[in-house]
């Protein structure tokens, strides 16, 4: 089975990322999606905490680094299958496969 894989990404001037598709369908993420779904390890198993914590009702302390507004500082191609996103807070351990990348990006058919 051929999986779709980016033919262009873009970061738009409101800081999400674009993504063409060679399938003919574009998705758009915004920082905040792409981190709050950072596939690492570390970020899963807080998620995991978060989601099955008693205290969840409870207000979150925030790091200076995350009252910042976010952005996405570089990505890197992992191989020909994956892409590393290094965000404004300093997390950069995500490796987001291009599989992953499409199902959390909404599809919209390719604007010409």
């Amino acid at each position: 089975m051929n999986h779709p894989i980016p033919v262009a990404i873009r970061r738009r001037d409101d800081g999400s990322i674009k993504i063409a598709w060679n399938d003919g369908v574009e998705g758009v993420a915004t920082p905040r999606l792409l981190r709050d779904a950072c596939p690492c390890a570390s970020c899963r198993e807080k998620r995991a905490e978060t989601a099955g914590a008693a205290g969840a009702g409870l207000l979150q302390v925030l790091t200076p680094e995350e009252i910042a507004p976010l952005t996405i500082t570089s990505m890197s191609p992992v191989g020909q299958y994956a892409y590393k996103i290094t965000f404004s807070d300093g997390h950069d351990s995500g490796i987001y496969t291009l599989e992953y990348l499409r199902e959390l990006m909404p599809a919209q058919p390719l604007q010409r």
